[in-house]
């Protein structure tokens, strides 16, 4: 019953909301077009100019939907996009991403991120706020021809707004539930001839939703800080164009409730604190149907994760993960243009460095319950007590990877069909430097006597240091065709098929578990690990088959798109159970898995001042192939992965005549669905269906508008993110109904 009520709410939302002012999520108003042209042509270096005409499923987000919809970050996007899902929780530096099927917790992302033509190599920088977003584009199916390595699911490109195509300063205000507030100004100014320059900053804070009912605090509040500067230069065939920005980020975060109970409750401090640097340096070059382009970046991350890793009021262990990464980029693009033909050639390589310190602090409750207790229930009669209620567990790392690539995209047009092929080299080499140690001991304890007495004490010091290296060696090939249906050519169908890829690496979580063992062989309950073993895991790849279709029909007043899929992943990146006696758990390679589904998006734009929009994404994954050493799951649903996201909205305008104050008011609705997700191997527990609502009224005139808005107002219950922990289960319920005001101003 939950499920129909939820899906009469979604079709009802669809057909009846008072709907905003005529816009999609694939197209933008004749203003907006003129507006954003040259900024859009200047930074797609790699996309065209029109996705409908590509043979590939996208969705593409004007400024005046992300405005109104306060989109502030990469994964608000995923409400709107059929088959992407991007769940809020944990903290920022949970960036899991799943579309058609695929993604991961940990670790290599699925989808890649660029902004301004950065690609943001680490995925636990992928979560900010980011002003003045001008347009964005969501590609889904492989993009690993093009983009490389982790945009095997797709790639998520954002453009922010360029001082050369507005000048003005920008402000905005917002205040919400949960005390949450955010201030965002910007200024845009030419400088000269063909210069422009933009300064904007923003920070935001929250109170958080969630109590810790053990200290009475809430513990997902968080503040934010960030700034960014643009330059822009454009002289006859050469344009130069530099992104500096740099974030803070400071928040609580992992709002994780014991199914046993109903309320967060754990003893330890949990937070995350990142700061991150980056720069993109673009220069563009023109002339007679070639362009040559240089992207140059630089990222640096600071952060620290810091968890009460039990996640319970007792005092288990406690994880630190300590880090600091700089990554150099360079990527060289040439583009070739003669009639019915063109060509594209690039090369781009990378550097990555990161040290990390990640010790895993033991307390009294994990060394009497982990430790003592199984080791005394083997022998009793010369139990052990441990010497300290407290030790560390060191692990030390210097990570280092770096690569190259060679790519090449040919399209050709013949009479009505497009074809295009394309083919890249990619060679990678990742190495690891660990120094993992611990210095405790214990008291063997005799009570064979009349009284209890030392039998001996053992010293447990361990000191490893080793390195380990991998190299991965990928040619991604894709090709597709398509038939345009018109001599307007803005409707086509199309078929392709494409090889996606998705790095190897490194398990440096699992440093931890290899010291417990070796702590327990002293007391002959472990064998220890073979580190090379378990801590390294292999690329994953994929072979993606799709049919699709563009259709443009009275005069774009209504535009559809539609996708069916089918994908075959190997090598598929997997958390397994080690051999041995272990409470933790390993990326690995371990099994297969196929992925099928269909993607439909619909937009209606009968005249300026309505719109209907509305999107659905089915995929139904299961594992082909998978033993994680225990059980064999093979014929069960991945997990995290919703079957069905939908999206349904729609937005009207009414204009105010002869008002002094404003120039019209919009009103908008739109309702979100997803489920059902498996949480588990064994699909024992899942998350059904569930369907958000969000209204908003805005009040807009020439320099300022006002917006009252409300998130999930019918406050619907419903999971986020569900996991197991030394025999524990917990999990994240979705974010409380919200409501709040929006300011903005427009000088």
């Amino acid at each position: 019953m939950a499920i129909i009520r939820n899906i009469l709410l979604l079709c009802i939302a669809a057909a009846a909301t008072v709907p905003v002012q005529g816009e999609s999520a694939t197209d933008t108003t004749s203003v907006e077009k003129s507006l954003y042209l040259e900024e859009v042509s200047i930074t797609a270096i790699k996309t065209s100019r029109n996705l409908s005409n590509d043979a590939l499923s996208a969705s593409t987000f004007s400024k005046r939907l992300i405005e109104r919809n306060n989109v502030l970050s990469a994964k608000d996007f995923a409400k709107f996009t059929p088959n992407l899902h991007i769940p809020n929780y944990g903290s920022r530096m949970t960036s899991s991403i799943y579309v058609r099927g695929i993604g991961a917790r940990i670790d290599q992302p699925a989808v890649g991120l660029n902004i301004d033509n950065l690609p943001v190599m680490n995925k636990d920088n992928y979560d900010f706020n980011i002003n003045d977003i001008a347009r964005a584009e969501i590609l889904r199916g492989p993009q690993s021809t093009l983009y490389g390595r982790n945009a095997m699911g797709g790639i998520i490109n954002i453009y922010t707004l360029s001082p050369l195509s507005y000048q003005g300063t920008r402000a905005m205000v917002q205040y919400g539930s949960g005390n949450s507030y955010q201030i965002a100004v910007s200024h845009y100014r030419l400088i000269g001839d063909n210069k422009g320059l933009s300064i904007s900053g923003s920070f935001s804070s929250s109170d958080g939703f969630f109590t810790n009912i053990y200290n009475g605090k809430k513990c997902d509040w968080e503040k934010n800080g960030s700034i960014r500067s643009k330059f822009e230069w454009h002289k006859g065939s050469t344009s130069i164009d530099n992104t500096l920005s740099a974030s803070i980020s400071r928040q609580g975060g992992y709002p994780y409730i014991s199914t046993e109970g109903t309320d967060v409750a754990y003893n330890d401090t949990c937070f995350y604190r990142r700061t991150s640097i980056a720069d993109a340096f673009t220069v563009k070059w023109n002339w007679k149907g070639i362009s040559m382009s240089s992207i140059s970046s630089y990222q640096f991350i600071d952060d620290n994760m810091t968890l009460d890793q039990d996640f319970l009021p007792y005092s288990y262990f406690t994880l630190s993960q300590i880090r600091r990464e700089h990554v150099l980029t360079e990527d060289l693009i040439a583009k070739y243009k003669h009639r019915d033909y063109n060509a594209l050639l690039g090369f781009f390589a990378f550097y990555r460095h990161s040290d990390m310190d990640a010790p895993v602090t033991f307390l009294d409750d994990g060394i009497a319950q982990l430790i003592e207790k199984n080791r005394n229930n083997a022998n009793a009669d010369y139990p052990i007590v441990w010497q300290s209620r407290e030790f560390p567990l060191y692990s030390n790392f210097v990570m280092q990877s770096y690569g190259i690539a060679a790519y090449h995209q040919s399209t050709y047009n013949l009479g009505r069909f497009r074809f295009t092929a394309g083919i890249r080299l990619d060679y990678e080499r990742s190495c690891l430097d660990y120094r993992s140690h611990c210095n405790s001991g214990y008291d063997v304890i005799d009570m064979t006597g009349p009284t209890p007495t030392l039998y001996r004490h053992q010293d447990v010091i361990i000191s490893d240091n080793g390195s380990l290296s991998q190299d991965f060696l990928q040619l991604l090939p894709k090709f597709s065709v398509s038939y345009f249906l018109g001599n307007a050519r803005s409707s086509s169908i199309y078929a392709s098929i494409g090889k996606g890829y998705k790095a190897g690496g490194f398990n440096n979580q699992m440093f931890s578990d290899v010291l417990q063992q070796k702590v327990m062989s002293f007391m002959g309950l472990a064998a220890p690990y073979d580190v090379r073993e378990i801590v390294t895991y292999k690329p994953e790849t994929s072979w993606n088959y799709e049919l699709g279709t563009h259709l443009s029909l009275l005069d774009g007043k209504i535009t559809a798109d539609a996708s069916a899929f089918f994908i075959r992943i190997s090598n598929q990146q997997l958390t397994a159970f080690p051999e041995g006696t272990v409470t933790g758990r390993i990326m690995t390679n371990a099994g297969k898995s196929r992925s099928y589904g269909v993607e439909a998006s619909l937009n209606v734009n009968p005249s300026e001042n309505f719109g209907i929009i509305a999107s659905y994404g089915y995929t139904n994954v299961k594992f082909s192939e998978y033993h994680n050493g225990k059980s064999d799951f093979s014929g069960n649903f991945a997990p995290y992965v919703p079957m069905h996201t939908m999206y349904a909205g729609a937005n009207y305008s009414l204009n105010l005549n002869n008002c002094r104050f404003a120039d019209c008011i919009e009103f908008e609705s739109g309702v979100r669905g997803t489920g059902k997700i498996y949480w588990d191997e064994n699909n024992d527990h899942s998350q059904p269906f569930y369907a958000l609502l969000h209204a908003s009224i805005t009040l807009k005139a020439r320099h300022y508008s006002v917006q009252i808005w409300g998130n999930n107002i019918t406050d619907s219950k419903h999971s986020v993110f569900w996991f197991t922990s030394i025999g524990n289960s917990f999990e994240q319920r979705g974010e409380k109904a919200k409501f709040g005001a929006t300011l903005r101003l427009n000088i």
